[in-house]
């Protein structure tokens, strides 16, 4: 008996969504699992090199927190997991939240424990303290979300549009980005930043993606204050704007990504890569299936001898 697990990566805040709206991309965390005598992560990706290869591994972290809500930790069974991803590292496209519904999957093959997607996702945000990342993983297309001890979330469809990242060669981790934050707003200018958020809500909803674009413009929760660690944003936010629909920073950055219409975006991303070769990019579109699990009778990891 072996199992396959694959979890889409995300992006999230788009504008003023902060910590709340977020979508699912494809790209990918995959798990290769096999029962075996010992707890072992393997790395097949050049991405994934010098992760935790044992227990100190996030996904069974995951796997144990699980097992643990459940009273279930003795009924662990160890295993090998082959693990493969195209998600950059610590550049805002949620490859931590792959990593914990990655871990939520396994801890529910494993235990048998017939989890609702809705479990899943409330544990997932129990554990990551918002559902912006987690949630389009676990659902896919994209989620908004509240979460304040409970979840509360819908999910829009969404057509028409690529989403392209700016990659950078740099990483930016959450700590540091979450660091730079205020720690506090005036009313106005709460009202004035929740407005902003409002009416992004309401263009996702209606798939108006320019209207949707200046309000990312207007974002007051957390752009105006991690472009300070990104040294290109300005330069790079005035020029993609000439041609895109709206620009973003995804997640805590340092990825920035373009929304473009799908009959432009050839033409466009041409473009961009022979004026800045110095990033890479990726033409990317939303997931709509979420994580996906297979059970496998036959094992499909292979040992030598």
């Amino acid at each position: 008996m072996s199992w396959f697990i694959r979890v889409p990566s995300s992006t999230s805040n788009l504008g003023a969504g902060f910590d709340s709206i977020g979508l699912a991309l494809n790209l990918y965390l995959e798990l290769a699992v096999a029962k075996s005598d010992k707890w072992e992560f393997i790395p097949t990706s050049s991405c994934l090199e010098g992760i935790p290869s044992g227990k100190d591994n996030l996904v069974y972290e995951i796997v144990e927190r699980v097992a643990e809500r459940h009273d279930r930790i003795n009924d662990l069974t160890p295993c090998r997991v082959e693990m493969k991803s195209d998600i950059p590292l610590a550049r805002g496209l949620g490859s931590s939240a792959t990593a914990i519904i990655a871990g939520i999957e396994l801890a529910n093959l494993l235990l048998n424990l017939d989890l609702e997607q809705d479990e899943k996702l409330e544990i997932a945000t129990e554990i990551e303290g918002h559902p912006d990342n987690v949630a389009p993983s676990l659902l896919g297309g994209c989620v908004i979300g509240h979460y304040d001890g409970e979840v509360a979330y819908t999910q829009i469809p969404v057509k028409g549009v690529t989403f392209v990242a700016i990659i950078p060669n740099f990483e930016l981790k959450t700590k540091d980005a979450r660091a730079v934050l205020p720690n506090s707003f005036s009313f106005k200018e709460s009202v004035q930043a929740s407005s902003v958020a409002n009416v992004s809500v309401a263009a996702i909803c209606q798939g108006n993606w320019r209207l949707l674009g200046e309000m990312m413009k207007k974002d007051h929760f957390h752009q105006p204050y991690r472009k300070s660690l990104i040294p290109h944003y300005d330069d790079l936010l005035h020029y993609l704007n000439e041609s895109a629909l709206g620009v973003f920073l995804s997640g805590a950055g340092p990825t920035m990504i373009a929304i473009v219409d799908d009959k432009n975006v050839f033409t466009a991303l041409k473009k961009w890569r022979s004026e800045f070769p110095e990033f890479e990019w990726l033409s990317l579109q939303v997931e709509n299936g979420g994580s996906y699990v297979e059970t496998r009778k036959e094992s499909m990891i292979r040992h030598d001898g």
